[in-house]
């Protein structure tokens, strides 16, 4: 990961203010307030602000509750009933800012979660930075022949280098050509007097995909849960993924009664159809139950054998 000298000096200011605030903290999280989490080789995801904690959750549940109310349930037993039942609106109450470095490509992906405000940087106004993501030998992969959006079969030896080498050479080529239409270097220098520059929102258009940008990203706590529980999934791809690993680790620091159901009902759970139940059911009461009378598809009825782990009753 690299910082610019004016990226590190403003995060060495922000970290070194004193502000006193009546506002509910998470401490953990104040402790990394700021920081520059390193993300692939040179991104990184900084919590540059955020709004509420736990008991911010629970004070606007219990909003609704009238004053013959008798008993009130625990802040923790509160919050897992809210996650169990699919209770949402409490959960919005909380908000977190992110300043995140990406892939461009990644970026691309992670835009389709249209639940939060963005500001990325402007390439029409400022040049972006020289950096590119390049991936590590051990995730570069082949197609997968089961899956049309996964991987397969890590690639080895020769094929490998070559397409380190042909990302590499590409990045390297474009982003010469991508000066050369500004008639600008990164470093801001000129490269010919004489002539002039391309427009910056034109020249951007031959950069290739694995460029990095940055943004800002807002969102509230129930669509950040929403996020991670499809980007943080093994299933999701690596490169984003690792994004997300990273944002669930601030997850736990902000809000970590919220992140302990999150985890149980959410990621370590499951849902189950009518159909399914009725077939654990049977299981369960030691009954014979087959694909052919269950109703579900092949790949249904694997997904929920494979979710409680009988492997015995895979096709």
């Amino acid at each position: 990961m690299k910082l610019t000298k004016e990226q590190s000096e403003e995060i060495k200011n922000q970290q070194s203010q004193k502000n006193y605030t009546k506002r509910a903290i998470a401490p953990e999280l104040e402790k990394i307030l700021y920081e520059a989490i390193p993300a692939l080789d040179h991104g990184f995801v900084r919590v540059v602000d955020y709004m509420g904690d736990d008991t911010s959750i629970v004070q606007s549940a219990r909003v609704s509750y009238g004053k013959g109310t008798k008993q009130v349930s625990t802040d923790k037993g509160l919050i897992r009933y809210l996650m169990r039942h699919w209770h949402s609106t409490p959960f919005e109450m909380c908000e977190i800012k992110y300043h995140i470095k990406l892939p461009i490509f990644i970026a691309r992906q992670w835009i389709r979660h249209r639940t939060a405000n963005v500001n990325e940087y402007s390439a029409r106004y400022s040049i972006l930075d020289k950096e590119f993501y390049l991936p590590s030998t051990k995730n570069l992969a082949a197609q997968s022949t089961s899956n049309r959006q996964g991987r397969g079969e890590v690639l080895e030896g020769s094929q490998a280098e070559e397409v380190l080498k042909l990302l590499k050479n590409d990045a390297e080529r474009t982003y010469k050509n991508y000066e050369t239409m500004l008639n600008e270097k990164y470093d801001g220098s000129t490269i010919d007097k004489n002539r002039k520059g391309l427009a910056r929102e034109l020249a951007r258009m031959n950069l290739t995909l694995n460029t990095y940008t940055q943004w800002y990203w807002k969102t509230d706590l129930l669509n950040l849960m929403n996020f991670l529980r499809l980007r943080a999934d093994t299933h999701a791809q690596y490169e984003i993924r690792v994004y997300a690993d990273i944002m669930l680790d601030t997850l736990k620091k902000w809000v970590p009664t919220t992140f302990d159901a999150f985890m149980d009902y959410r990621v370590g759970g499951t849902e189950v159809s009518s159909k399914g139940k009725i077939i654990i059911q049977k299981l369960i009461n030691g009954e014979r139950i087959s694909l052919e009378e269950s109703g579900l598809s092949k790949r249904e009825w694997n997904e929920l054998m494979f979710s409680f782990n009988l492997k015995d009753y895979l096709q």
